[in-house]
């Protein structure tokens, strides 16, 4: 014994005659309680129906036993909330089971309780059931395979067997009772039956639901019944409940019902006699609401949100940095705290009630029974611990009001262009879009004149009107987060790529109002696990979609923080590969599972990826594509052992092409890169994926100059850690061996002036392809490390470092290749066609490379040019010709 049960029995017998009829209706169970024995009362009270003479009987008798046990040991200080409350709702699954299963019985004796099943809602659902609450299920059933009678209609059949069901377990006998069932949560409620067909029901909730039902079903569980084809049913309106977009007229809707209720409440507004400690200010909905409406906002996005349970809820919240550690504490105590005074509230009499008694001696008993010495003191504490969450609940409700103002728009240029958007476009038809354009009107028009480039804002932005089927989540996100209308305009004025994207993908903007949108992405393994979530019954084109969907956030947000200035191209580049080397991973991972359903595995044979380029050096730009070497290990004549076997050579050249595939075939989410596989040995003449062996045998004997220079980027990315080490081994063999300085000179030489000759600048901002560019630095990078069989690092910026620390470079060279770099980043945004943009974007790009404006630019690229030039011509004896 560890609590005080004799001292829990003494108060409940002198301040709560609910349980003091309770102890006198079960003197062997009371017995067993006054000896302390938690756990053995507790499996005493579930056999308390045995030897019932039926259904009802039993189900009654153990609810007793049940109320009777938990509160005692609540009382005792031995039962804490979480055991009390899933023990009560493991009951109601229980109770709603057996009373399915006699309903069924009674009209078909011999049949199996199938097609017909129960979804737990509200507290039911969460497990978090009070000792006198009520049930809210929605029955659903099955009418092809529900049993009936040979005459009966199977809709007129699930109505009775719903009818027999609230009577066995709502009416009242000499026994007690065992729940009241309230249906008022199914689809329809006043109009449709008590039993839904799970058909009708899916059409309700996928065409014409309310945001209510949405918050309804965050703590939905199929709980009784044919429970499979409930888990089937909640998984098919997923999407109904999650969205990945944010739905901000669906918030309103939320905010507003909760608004109301606060207004519409009748009781004491402070905790005193007669005050409701559920739906009064600050009380236990309260937390429940400010808990949901996050949950709605953010779980479509993040799966992590999607909990039934309150408390695990506002910790998961505060996990993912939405609301702060100390809110998401305060909160769960006080919520604890609440139910436990709910609990001691409803023990007096067994009530559905949740109202603090008028009488003060009432209150006075209650607090006995809880432990405290008078109703005052009991009194106090709840009315800390509301006002904290009432504050909290204010300030959900400030969040969500936004920062929309009834102000009215000053005069600007583009007041008539605004009423023409207003007039005429389809997104603004609705009453709900042009009152939600009309409170961001003064705003957009100010944000308007203050753009870098007025016009060209005001054009990008009806374009992207003009491309929405509606616009009221985005105006609502504006009102939400006012300075993200500027960082819009900011993105239509500047950077062309990120606005076709938006325009494409208006929900991208939802990443933006997290707290990390503008941190660089996370590592390789959190972006893969991310990319990787998945849901029951999800299939591989919705893994693709689920890749896709991850990407565009980070690219599209790795894409902001540059225009903004918010990081250096170069972080920006390193994050772009670690999203991209994720998407590979999870891609491949997704691609090889499903080419085995049907092929079967090699055995001894695994697929391996190796990046080169950028994406081997760890620094794509947004309009990088992947270039990428397949190869596998193990023979290439070992068949799969798949019920359409391959031999290995064609089982991992069709393997190669699936990833391929999966990384760059559109889907519902768009595609994601151009995969370029030239780099394999013998180029496009070549198979598309070779084994490790032929690939090693390859680069020793018959790999061109070009190709060693290639592999000096190059980076296994994807396969067993062990055929990992042994690419790399061969890579480290095959760079470091022994070659003639003079040839090598006089290839590079060659490339170099026949790749001038085909590939000439696209404009005078290309960093790339312009003498003295970031392709002059790689050669004279290559060249040094072939030749002196040194400073090996796929990264460029690290292999320069290494060659600088053994004398081959300068530190300018290194400076120079810096800018390049950043320069080539953010005109792949900011200048994509390599030509000068606007006045606006030259400024941001001069702020993306360190400068201080777009001369100074210019200036600083033509030095690095001339100073790249003079390394080439001390390393090949040829002078570049650099333009001015």
């Amino acid at each position: 014994m560890t609590g005080n049960w004799q001292s829990a029995i003494d108060r409940a017998r002198a301040d709560a005659p609910f349980l003091s009829l309770a102890l006198d209706r079960m003197p062997d169970l009371t017995g067993r309680l006054a000896e302390g024995d938690g756990a053995a009362a507790l499996e005493r009270a579930r056999q308390a129906g045995a030897g019932a003479t039926d259904v009802d009987q039993a189900l009654r008798r153990e609810r007793l036993a049940l109320a009777l046990t938990l509160a005692i040991g609540d009382l005792a200080g031995d039962f804490p909330l979480t055991t009390v409350v899933n023990e009560l709702s493991a009951f109601a699954d229980r109770a709603l089971d057996t009373a399915i299963t006699e309903a069924i019985r009674r009209r078909v004796p011999d049949a199996a309780p199938t097609g017909f099943l129960a979804l737990a809602l509200g507290k039911h659902g969460a497990q978090e059931l009070n000792y006198s609450s009520d049930i809210d299920p929605i029955l659903l059933y099955d009418p092809r395979t529900l049993p009936r009678r040979e005459r009966d209609d199977p809709g007129e059949a699930a109505q009775r067997y719903a009818r027999t069901i609230v009577e066995l377990l709502s009416r009242q006998t000499g026994d007690g009772y065992v729940f009241r069932v309230d249906l008022r949560l199914r689809p329809a409620s006043e109009v449709s039956p008590l039993a839904i067909s799970v058909d009708a029901a899916l059409t309700h909730y996928e065409s014409s639901a309310l945001a209510w039902e949405r918050a309804a079903f965050i703590r939905a569980r199929a709980c009784s019944g044919e429970i499979p084809a409930g888990e089937a049913f909640l998984a098919a309106i997923r999407p109904f409940i999650w969205r990945r977009s944010l739905d901000f007229m669906a918030i309103e809707e939320i905010r507003r019902l909760t608004t109301r209720i606060r207004d519409t409440f009748s009781g004491p507004l402070e905790p005193g006699p007669g005050f409701c400690v559920k739906r009064g200010r600050g009380g236990i909905r309260e937390i429940e609401f400010f808990a949901q409406t996050h949950q709605l906002i953010y779980g479509g996005r993040m799966p992590s949100l999607r909990l039934r349970g309150t408390r695990a809820a506002l910790d998961a919240l505060a996990g993912e940095g939405i609301i702060s550690t100390d809110a998401a504490r305060e909160l769960g105590t006080a919520y604890d705290r609440l139910r436990t005074v709910e609990h001691r509230i409803q023990m007096v009499e067994d009530r559905q009630t949740h109202k603090l008694p008028d009488n003060p001696a009432a209150i006075d008993g209650i607090a006995r029974l809880d432990g405290l010495p008078d109703g005052a003191t009991l009194i106090e504490e709840v009315r800390g611990i509301c006002r904290l969450v009432g504050n909290h609940y204010d300030s959900l409700l400030d969040n969500q009001d936004g920062g929309s103002t009834s102000r009215s728009p000053a005069p600007s240029r583009f007041a008539e262009r605004a009423q023409q958007w207003s007039d005429n476009l389809r997104a603004l038809r609705s009453t709900e879009a042009r009152s939600a354009f009309n409170a961001i009107l003064p705003d957009l028009l100010d944000a308007l004149e203050r753009a870098p480039d007025p016009d060209g804002a005001a054009t990008r932005w009806e374009s992207l009107l003009t491309r929405l089927p509606t616009a009221v989540n985005l105006f609502r996100l504006f009102e939400q987060r006012p300075g993200l209308l500027q960082l819009v305009l900011q993105i239509l004025t500047l950077a062309p790529p990120l606005a076709e994207e938006m325009a494409r993908r208006p929900d991208l903007l939802d990443a933006l109002i997290d707290s990390t949108a503008f941190d660089l992405p996370a590592d390789v393994a959190a972006l893969k696990a991310r990319m990787q979530r998945r849901e029951a019954g999800d299939d591989y084109e919705q893994r693709l979609s689920q890749i896709r969907h991850e990407v565009g956030e980070e690219r599209f947000a790795l894409g902001v923080q540059l225009i903004d200035s918010r990081q250096d191209p170069l972080d920006i580049a390193a994050g772009l590969s670690r999203v991209a080397e994720a998407a590979l991973a999870s891609a491949a991972e997704a691609a090889t599972a499903e080419f085995e359903t049907n092929h079967g595995k090699v055995p001894g044979g695994d697929l391996v990826v190796l990046g080169l380029g950028r994406l081997g050096g760890g620094a794509l730009t947004h309009a990088s594509d992947l270039d990428l070497i397949y190869l596998f290990t193990g023979d290439i004549g070992v068949e799969s052992d798949g019920r359409r076997p391959l031999t290995a050579s064609l089982y991992f050249n069709r393997l190669a092409q699936r990833v391929t595939a999966a990384l760059s075939v559109a889907t519902a989410e768009g595609a994601l890169y151009e995969v370029d596989t030239r780099l394999r040995p013998q180029g496009n003449q070549g198979p598309l994926a070779v084994n490790l062996a032929g690939f090693a045998r390859y680069q020793r004997d018959d790999a061109w100059t070009w190709e060693h220079m290639a592999l000096a980027r190059a980076r296994p990315l994807f396969g067993p850690d062990a055929a990992q080490a042994a690419l790399r081994q061969t890579i480290r063999e095959v760079l470091a061996s022994p070659r003639d300085p003079v040839q090598l000179k006089a290839d590079i030489l060659k490339m170099r002036g026949d790749m001038a000759e085909h590939k000439r600048p696209a404009g005078p901002l290309d960093a790339k392809l312009l003498r003295g560019g970031l392709v002059d630095c790689e050669f004279i990078v290559h060249f040094l490390q072939l030749r002196d069989r040194t400073g090996f690092d796929p990264n460029l910026e690290a292999a320069i470092e290494q060659l600088v620390a053994e004398g081959l470079l300068t530190e300018s060279f290194s400076a120079h290749h810096s800018l390049l770099s950043r320069l080539l980043v953010a005109a792949r945004l900011l200048a994509p066609d390599c030509k000068p943009p606007s006045n606006a974007a030259c400024a941001a790009l001069a702020g993306a490379c360190g400068v201080e404006d777009f001369d100074a630019l210019l200036q600083a690229l033509g030095q690095a040019r001339h100073g790249v030039a003079a390394t080439w011509a001390d390393l090949f004896g040829q002078q570049l010709e650099i333009d001015a």
